[in-house]
């Protein structure tokens, strides 16, 4: 019934910050789509903040469960490890409004930290788990890089007025793991070209 619970109040957020934004959204608004008590957020989450990143890792870890499912069962790592970077930057062209609050909320000097809440802890596990099976010598160190190199690029295609195109981006993280193009859902057909700088001189 807790679990059942701590669910509902996850989605329900998800749900309005997707329609409405973070600062849009109060804590009555998400107990009355949840179908609960006011109160019982507060019993079950310490305030909006972890709220609000508790459901954003769980809205990643179910997408990446069910993007990964969806290959057959003999994909190789490169393939899973190629289809996880593409739901993670998925999620942020599907879901501007909680992805944009989920980072903000975390780079905030003032009120931000990085929780591992359980929701996280299952979201790093499947991680390290691909990157184990990829070959990374120390599957924490690199999850540690991943994490970050995904939060980047979910910058990249958010930061509103410098919006980055998906293409780049999604280029420069499949250069690190050296996984090809076509593996995952590439946003077009072919890598994009990088132009070269001015020659010198």
């Amino acid at each position: 019934m807790r679990q059942r619970s701590r669910r509902r109040i996850m989605r329900a957020t998800v749900e309005l910050v997707d329609q409405r934004g973070y600062a849009g959204t109060t804590l009555t608004d998400i107990a009355e789509r949840a179908g609960l008590a006011r109160g019982l957020l507060s019993y079950y989450f310490d305030g909006k903040r972890l709220l609000m990143q508790s459901a954003t890792h769980r809205m990643m870890h179910q997408a990446l469960t069910g993007a990964l499912g969806e290959l057959d069962p003999g994909a190789g790592p490169e393939a899973r490890l190629a289809r996880a970077i593409d739901t993670v930057l998925g999620l942020a062209m599907d879901h501007p409004r909680v992805m944009r609050s989920h980072l903000a909320l975390i780079l905030d000097p003032d009120t931000g930290a990085f929780v591992q809440d359980p929701e996280q802890q299952r979201l790093g596990a499947i991680l390290q788990g691909l990157l184990r099976d990829w070959g990374a010598p120390d599957p924490a160190a690199e999850h540690a890089v991943l994490r970050s190199a995904l939060m980047g690029g979910c910058i990249g295609v958010l930061l509103p007025g410098a919006e980055l195109s998906l293409a780049p981006i999604r280029a420069d993280l499949f250069g690190r793991y050296g996984l090809p193009w076509h593996l995952g859902r590439p946003p077009q057909p072919q890598p994009p070209e990088r132009e070269r700088p001015p020659a010198r001189g």
